[in-house]
C-alpha cells in the first residue's frame, strides 16, 4: 500500500479550532474510565442496550459534575457508539455537538485519541444522515492517522469503511469503492479478521445492489459474508453477535432471508449463553 492511498492530499475541514497545544493540565479529578467500560462491556455481552445507554449517561453527567473533562470525553465517545446503536438522532447529533466542542476547547484534533472521537462523530453524522457534513471531517482524521499510523493499524479499518459509507450516502460510488476496498486491506493484516470483513462485503453488496440490482457482485460479496461468519475458527462471542445485528439487515433487504433467520438465532443463543 503506498502513501497516498491512505493519506487525502487535502482537507477541507478546517481543522484550526481544533489544533494547537492540546491541553495537558490535570483534571482535579479522575475518573475509573478503564473500570467503567468494562462494566459497559459487560452489558453489551449479554444484550442488555437500554441499561448500557442509562449507565454511560451517568458516568458522562458524573464526569461533568466533577470537571474529569478526559473522562466526559471518553464516555460521551461511547455514547456516540449507544445512540448509533438505539437509533435516538436527537441525542446523537447533540453528543456529536458536545464531543467536537470538548475537543476544540482542548485542542486535541491533532492528536490519535481525539482524532479516534472525531472518526466516531462523524460516522454519528452520517448514521444521522449528515453524510455530505461528516465527509471533511473524515478526511480531517485521515490525515492525522496517516502521520501517526502504520498504514496497515486496525484503526484505519474502521476509518475507510466508515468514510466509505459516507461517500455512498452521497452517490459518490467510486470513492465508496475505493474505500470499501482499502478497509478490507487493512483488516486482512489484522487477527481474527472475519467479523470485520464479513461487515465490509455487506456494505459492498449493498452499494453494488443500489447501483444495479443484477450487479453479480452484489451475491459474491453476500456469499464472502455468509463464509466469513460461519467460519469455524472465528469465535462465536459477544462481539460476533454484535456483528451479525449489523450484517443480518443486509442479508435481508438483498432477499437472502434463510441466511438472515439463521444469523439472528445464532446471536440470540449467544446472548442467553446457550
Amino acid at each position: 500500500m503506498e502513501l497516498t492511498d491512505y493519506q487525502e492530499p487535502c482537507c477541507p475541514f478546517d481543522a484550526s479550532a481544533y489544533t494547537g497545544t492540546p491541553d495537558s493540565a490535570p483534571c482535579p479529578v479522575s475518573l475509573p474510565v478503564q473500570e467503567v467500560i468494562k462494566e459497559l462491556d459487560a452489558f453489551y455481552a449479554q444484550g442488555r442496550e437500554a441499561e448500557a445507554e442509562d449507565f454511560l449517561e451517568s458516568w458522562q453527567q458524573k464526569a461533568k459534575n466533577c470537571g474529569d473533562w478526559r473522562a466526559e470525553l471518553s464516555f460521551t465517545s461511547e455514547l456516540l457508539g449507544q445512540y448509533r446503536r438505539s437509533a435516538k438522532r436527537d441525542k446523537g447529533l447533540s453528543a456529536v455537538d458536545h464531543a467536537l466542542a470538548l475537543i476544540r476547547r482542548h485542542r486535541l484534533g491533532e492528536s490519535l485519541s481525539g482524532a479516534t472521537v472525531m472518526l466516531n462523530a462523524a460516522t454519528t453524522m452520517k448514521c444521522f444522515g449528515r453524510a455530505a457534513d461528516s465527509i471533511p471531517v473524515f478526511c480531517h482524521v485521515c490525515r492525522v492517522y496517516a502521520q501517526k499510523l502504520d498504514p496497515t493499524d486496525y484503526r484505519f479499518a474502521g476509518l475507510y469503511n466508515n468514510m466509505a459509507l459516507s461517500y455512498a450516502d452521497v452517490a459518490d460510488y467510486a470513492q465508496a469503492e475505493r474505500y470499501f476496498r482499502l478497509a478490507l486491506g487493512v483488516i486482512r493484516h489484522c487477527e481474527a479478521p472475519g467479523n470485520d470483513m464479513a461487515v465490509t462485503y455487506c456494505n459492498l453488496a449493498e452499494m453494488y445492489d443500489k447501483q444495479n440490482p443484477e450487479d453479480t457482485r452484489v451475491g459474491e460479496c453476500v456469499e464472502q459474508a455468509w463464509e466469513l461468519l460461519n467460519d469455524p475458527k472465528l469465535p462465536r462471542d459477544g462481539y460476533h453477535a454484535f456483528t451479525i445485528s449489523k450484517c443480518a439487515p443486509a442479508f435481508d433487504y438483498l432477499g437472502y432471508f434463510l441466511y438472515a433467520k439463521e444469523l439472528k438465532e445464532r446471536a440470540a443463543k449467544i446472548y442467553a449463553g446457550t
